[in-house]
């Protein structure tokens, strides 16, 4: 293990030293690469945005997993050193083609190339372009979610001198440049290819032509624009930029970036983006790699497809902390995307806030809310779980709140609206769920002659329970009935009483047959914030269907 550089005050910092969250794991990579040399005043933390279109999903998780490790460093340095996340927005880029969401396409077709904070802006407004409103909504969406970040605009960069120093060098260094990038390309980009790309003194464009000569003496380039004619220009002060893989390894070194993660997408070309760094005269940042989501059937999430969920789409749905959540989960590993993610996304949330309060530090610094409250969870009391809620709107067809809370506070006294605001706030989550995605799927199937005979016996036990009756008590008697019934005995497992236990597929029948879905939550659970005599309605009137 990396020795520590410093002493730190604090119990916590030393027992973050040994989690084993990732974003830990990714903090003490910072930590080792600065253990020969000492750690600087300030370490940056970086993350990148392309304005061609609106903030997505995948924006939010990228800040918002880049905080989470910003945040487990500070811990680890007892925030003895200062940090800063800059959040870039590559805005000088050319549009290359024009968006599918614009008011009228026609309106930007004149534009095409030019880079973004050229570009008019179709939304209209106050505005100065394309790329200025883009960023205004990157900054209101981070903003939003209370994200702590500096953003950066690559055109402000650029024509203010921030990168001339490495842009001269990347003149000096050029043919070492072009043996990084000629190998990566077709024979017939090589033809043409350049790391500088001009932007046009005559149509305003960003130019993707080859150099005609490259004077490191004079940090100039000259190409023949658009007319034919030969033009020279200096690379410095926004005249130029540089094409995007060149640009990472520029940006690194002119910004003396500290860590940045990236898509899988970009996997193969973090070599690339270390070598150019390096001849730049920089260090490449540490990285992490996440892989990327996946839609509902399994294919790559596209925004030009438009084929997965949108952050609104989430948020109608479920908490924010829910997708904060989902981003913390497994970031290596690909996960799907889609709607039907969000339930267990929710309780699991909560159900990390209920394990909170009883950990340890060790166990603490491993739970997902710690990381996604920066160290600070909240104490939520949440007496039902959000799956179960979404069952009692099937099973009760509740269309709005107060009816959903006749059931709740029926059972649970005590629990209210305003007891209970965050429960409350779940309610109208799983009221708005059901009608969209649940209620539509609905399929009851019929039941084959076992199961009535089982629903039977089902409907009949519980008629039998005193009306004190618990969760518990109700999920015993639902398994004693199962046992009784051969297709629904499991000899690889042993109930209480030393006979076989009880198959899954006993309650899968019960919610496929009487709610019409695949799945539901624990039956004593639901069956006892619904009641009993409801439940056995809900039996009898499938059976005589």
């Amino acid at each position: 293990m990396t020795e520590r550089p410093f002493s730190v005050d604090s119990a916590l910092a030393a027992a973050a030293y040994g989690a084993k969250a990732w974003p830990f794991e990714e903090a003490r990579k910072i930590l080792k690469r600065y253990e020969k040399t000492g750690l600087p005043d300030t370490i940056l933390f970086e993350t990148g945005y392309g304005p061609s279109g609106l903030p997505h999903i995948g924006t939010f998780g990228e800040v918002a997993r880049t905080t989470m490790v910003r945040h487990a460093f500070r811990i680890l340095t007892d925030d003895k050193v200062n940090t800063r996340l800059l959040c870039f927005s590559d805005d000088m880029d050319g549009m290359r083609k024009i968006p599918d969401n614009v008011p009228d396409r026609s309106f930007l077709e004149p534009h095409l190339h030019k880079p973004l904070t050229v570009v008019p802006n179709p939304f209209g407004g106050d505005y100065e372009s394309f790329g200025h409103h883009n960023n205004a909504m990157l900054r209101r969406f981070l903003d939003t979610f209370g994200f702590d970040y500096e953003f950066a605009s690559a055109t402000e960069y650029y024509k203010a001198g921030r990168f001339d120093a490495v842009l001269l060098r990347a003149a000096e260094r050029y043919d070492a440049i072009m043996k990084v990038m000629l190998p990566t390309l077709g024979e017939e980009r090589q033809a043409t290819y350049s790391p500088f790309l001009p932007i046009s003194p005559i149509s305003g464009r960003v130019l993707y032509v080859p150099m005609k000569d490259v004077n490191a003496k004079d940090g100039t380039i000259t190409f023949a624009d658009e007319d034919g004619s030969d033009v020279t220009l200096p690379v410095t002060g926004g005249h130029v930029k540089l094409q995007w893989k060149p640009d990472f390894g520029m940006r690194w070194a002119a910004l003396n970036v500290d860590f940045e993660m990236f898509g899988k997408d970009h996997q193969t070309n973090a070599v690339i983006y270390d070598r150019i760094c390096d001849i730049l005269g920089g260090r490449a940042p540490e990285h992490f790699v996440y892989e990327l989501f996946l839609d509902e059937a399994g294919q790559k999430i596209s925004k030009s497809k438009g084929n997965g969920l949108t952050i609104d789409e989430w948020l109608a749905y479920a908490p924010t902390e829910s997708l904060a959540l989902y981003m913390y989960q497994k970031p290596k590993t690909a996960k799907r995307l889609f709607f039907d993610v969000i339930p267990r996304a929710v309780d699991e949330y909560y159900a990390s806030l209920r394990a909170y309060g009883e950990q340890d530090w060790a166990a603490r610094l491993s739970n997902p809310v710690w990381h996604i409250h920066n160290g600070a969870p909240p104490a939520i009391e949440l007496p039902v779980p959000f799956g179960l809620l979404l069952n009692l709107v099937s099973a009760s067809n509740a269309v709005n709140p107060a009816v959903l809370w006749g059931f709740i506070t029926r059972h649970l006294p005590g629990v209210t609206p305003a007891s209970h605001p965050e429960l409350d706030r779940l309610v109208g989550f799983a009221i708005r769920y059901y009608e969209d995605f649940v209620k539509p799927a609905k399929v009851f199937r019929p039941a084959d002659d076992t199961e009535r005979t089982a629903l039977r016996a089902l409907a009949t036990a519980l008629a039998s329970l005193p009306a004190e009756a618990g969760a518990e008590d109700i999920q015993h008697a639902a398994l004693d009935v199962a046992r009784a019934v051969e297709r629904y005995q499991d000899h690889t497992k042993t109930s209480p009483s030393g006979g076989p236990g009880v198959s899954v597929a006993f309650f899968q029948m019960f919610y496929e047959i009487v709610l019409g879905q695949e799945r539901g939550p624990r039956f004593g659970s639901f069956a006892h914030l619904y009641g009993v005599p409801e439940t056995c309605a809900l039996i009898d009137g499938k059976l005589e269907a």
